[in-house]
């Protein structure tokens, strides 16, 4: 079952490559500082993903004004996610669930992802998006089962409107 609305978000570390070098995120961290859009999607390197994040980048500070810092999260290993990221332009920060943890803990990983297309991996990330306000409580769910299906972004910002 995924988190829903009014459940406090689950706290998480993941990995994020900076040009530094790998860096920590850890969620409660940024809580206080803004409101967090957490957007889940399967894997690097694919179209559907490209996009949304592309997209994102493109219209970051809609999100910034307000008040909302926007994370991707996919199973991919950081320096993967870093590739993409310098390949396509996406400039949000993306975080590496590559043991699958965070999706699982957010009720959004898959049993076996599109077994009708040969792609039987267990604990891809369902596209997903969640708005997470400064107290850490989520107040916006959305978790698509269909990997081609994008969230509803509108609804997003209007829940962080409402904020």
């Amino acid at each position: 079952m995924s988190i829903k609305v009014g459940d406090k978000a689950p706290d998480f570390t993941l990995v994020t490559k900076t040009a530094e070098g790998p860096a920590l995120v850890k969620l409660s961290e940024l809580t206080g500082e803004s409101n967090i859009v957490l957007l889940f999607v399967p894997m690097a390197f694919t179209g559907v993903c490209t996009t949304e994040f592309c997209d994102i980048s493109a219209g970051i500070a809609e999100y910034e004004a307000l008040d909302a810092k926007v994370l991707g999260i996919s199973g991919d290993n950081p320096f993967a996610q870093a590739e993409w990221a310098a390949k396509e332009g996406i400039t949000i920060p993306l975080l590496s669930d590559y043991e699958h943890e965070v999706a699982k803990a957010y009720g959004v990983a898959y049993d076996q992802f599109l077994p009708e297309a040969n792609l039987i991996m267990g604990g891809v990330a369902k596209r997903s998006a969640f708005v997470i306000d400064k107290a850490g409580v989520v107040q916006y769910a959305e978790v698509q089962d269909h990997p081609k299906d994008l969230p509803d972004f509108n609804a997003v910002k209007a829940a962080l409107k409402g904020l």
